[in-house]
């Protein structure tokens, strides 16, 4: 049997990221790193996965949790480190417009 910290460590997401995926849509744990495991390996994936971590962010600020923004930016800032190819497309798009 699997266990959350084997879902976890197979996803390619950190804890933290899939803490702010089940926070996100209200779900648990291990659902959020099955979600955040197909998210991630899929096209449209990292970019709505960094949506779902910028909303957290906006909410967090939003009810006056200045501390978790600031936890949930850090794990933002991890994220967007981790998928560097999606960062550069997004990049090279915005340049071509």
């Amino acid at each position: 049997m699997l266990t959350l910290e084997d879902c976890i460590a197979l996803s390619d997401l950190t804890e933290d990221e899939i803490l702010a995926i089940a926070e996100h849509e209200h779900i648990p744990e291990i659902a959020a790193a099955e979600m955040g495991c197909y998210l991630v390996h899929s096209p449209q994936g990292v970019p709505l996965l960094k949506r779902m971590i910028l909303e957290d962010i906006a909410r967090a600020k939003a009810r006056g949790d200045l501390e978790r923004a600031l936890r949930l930016r850090l794990v933002l800032a991890h994220f967007i480190r981790m998928h560097p190819d999606y960062v550069a497309s997004v990049s090279k798009q915005k340049k071509r417009a």
